[in-house]
């Protein structure tokens, strides 16, 4: 049976990951996080002025967590580190947050953008912390792996091979036979080779509480929703059917190749919706909000059912050419799911 790897939130009044974890014992095998201001592939936690007060309710957090037998995993996973990329402080710090966590709540995992984080802690944490290749940094070919594999013990594959079973067993073959783990993130909101991922996570890498922005530039949060939005509703849903996501439906596709998968919810607004769903492996809502980012408010008035997506949906999107500009299979699914409110 699957297990699933889900993203740190800190508790509030209506929901924590703790209870998340033990609600959906079975089926959760990892939690993965940010460290308190650290930067990431997401917005940090909390602003500077607020890390010592966040730090303590994390670690109590990931304490109870990892006692329940959840592995743990630290995201260094920003896009971006600046002039101290490759700074011998940078190195300093690292090393002393995978000390002080490994100490403190037993991390078994890091997953990272930067070749030179994992070059790191690799060397210095060797059979006490694996290193994973993060899935931003877009690792879809064997070639890829081999020019990395020197740095990590695995890799988030390229989010645009989820939808490409033989690609994933070639990917996975290599892996296997270089004792290499292949990881896959099942519901992201980026879209297929999206021409704003670069601009986008290096936005996110560079942000923060005080961050200087221009709130009248219509591209924020995220350019590619403002281009989503500029499209036909018809076009809009098909494009959305296109994406790289995996119902919870045809999870059982991918258990030949992995025993777990890891789940957008660091920032989804509805963290046990997601959770719950995977965990049944089924899923009667809008599948607008499968992913994170969601894309419902995007397409206000428009909910696409997953109980009135065409049958064999997935089966096809498997076998087909991904020649999308003379296809219409998608669009037909959207309109046979579509519900206008």
């Amino acid at each position: 049976m699957m297990k699933y790897s889900i993203g740190y939130q800190l508790p509030d009044e209506f929901e924590s990951v703790v209870d998340l974890c033990r609600d959906y014992h079975g089926s959760i095998s990892n939690v993965y996080f940010s460290w308190a201001d650290e930067k990431s592939g997401r917005l940090p936690l909390c602003s500077e002025r607020d890390a010592d007060a966040v730090k303590t309710v994390l670690l109590r957090e990931l304490k109870e967590i990892r006692v329940m037998g959840k592995t743990l995993t630290l995201l260094l996973n920003a896009n971006c580190y600046g002039e101290e990329a490759v700074s011998q402080a940078f190195r300093d710090r690292i090393l002393f947050l995978c000390e002080y966590l490994k100490k403190e709540v037993d991390i078994g995992r890091v997953t990272t953008t930067s070749p030179f984080a994992a070059d790191v802690i690799s060397s210095h944490f060797r059979g006490e912390i694996k290193v994973i290749a993060s899935v931003n940094m877009r690792v879809g070919t064997i070639r890829a792996m081999e020019q990395l594999s020197e740095y990590f013990d695995g890799f988030y594959m390229a989010k645009e091979c989820n939808r490409d079973l033989k690609k994933i067993e070639e990917l996975k073959a290599w892996c296997d036979r270089h004792g290499k783990a292949l990881c896959i993130l099942a519901n992201s909101g980026c879209m297929p080779y999206c021409g704003f991922q670069t601009f986008h996570d290096n936005l996110v890498a560079h942000q923060g509480a005080d961050s200087i922005i221009d709130d009248s530039w219509g591209g924020l949060p995220s350019p590619c929703h403002k281009y989503f939005r500029s499209m036909k509703k018809e076009d809009a849903m098909a494009y959305f059917l296109q994406g790289t996501w995996v119902r919870p439906e045809d999870t059982h596709y991918y258990e030949p190749y992995f025993s777990e998968m890891k789940l957008a919810t660091r920032m989804h607004g509805r963290m046990r919706m997601i959770v719950g769903a995977y965990a049944r492996g089924s899923y009667r809502s809008n599948l607008l909000d499968l992913t994170e980012p969601s894309f419902s408010r995007d397409l206000k008035g428009v909910v696409l059912d997953n109980t009135r997506v065409t049958k064999g949906f997935f089966e096809h999107i498997l076998g087909c050419d991904k020649n999308c500009e003379v296809c219409d299979f998608c669009k037909k699914t959207a309109q046979n799911a579509a519900v206008i409110l």
